[in-house]
């Protein structure tokens, strides 16, 4: 049997899989969609007689397993970058009176909250848009509008706390 026989013939099961890991449609279909490359480059390696779906699963677990760190590297790069923007941020003096206080103090409350909702809300603010902060932190669109949403409303609590 040939191998585009035996990928449509597993098709489901494979589909289902790379959404089991990925835990989103569209990585799911990339997942599916590069691990389909994956097999049909390497075809030659595939020894008939063996499982293939067994084959395949590996591959796709291989190919999400390496993206997953090359997501955690990149975050980390990230990180590091933004770490000494935002410090630099609060810590310059400006001379524009009362609105740069409540600026800092703002920065101040940012830092106070749980680093679920401080991460999307400081990316967001750099300039990222939804669909790349969700990329980034490996979290649905979903997910991430939420702790932004949530991230605003613990930011007024605390600021109507500490400013009456």
């Amino acid at each position: 049997m040939s191998i585009a026989i035996q990928i449509e013939k597993n098709r489901k099961q494979l589909e289902f899989q790379a959404l089991k890991l990925a835990r989103n449609s569209e990585d799911a279909r990339d997942l599916y969609q590069d691990t389909v490359l994956r097999v049909l480059a390497n075809q030659d390696r595939y020894r008939p007689n063996t499982h293939f779906l067994a084959w395949t699963s590996t591959i796709m677990r291989n190919l999400f397993i390496n993206d997953y760190r090359k997501k955690k590297t990149h975050w980390q790069f990230l990180q590091q970058q933004l770490a000494p923007e935002m410090e630099n941020l609060r810590l310059q003096v400006r001379n524009e009176g009362e609105s740069n206080l409540q600026y800092l103090e703002l920065l101040d409350l940012v830092a106070e909250l749980p680093q679920k909702y401080s991460e999307p809300f400081l990316m967001l603010y750099c300039g990222y848009k939804y669909h790349e902060i969700a990329r980034t932190l490996d979290k649905p669109v979903g997910t991430i509008k939420s702790q932004i949403f949530q991230a605003r409303r613990r930011l007024r609590i605390l600021w109507k706390r500490k400013n009456g």
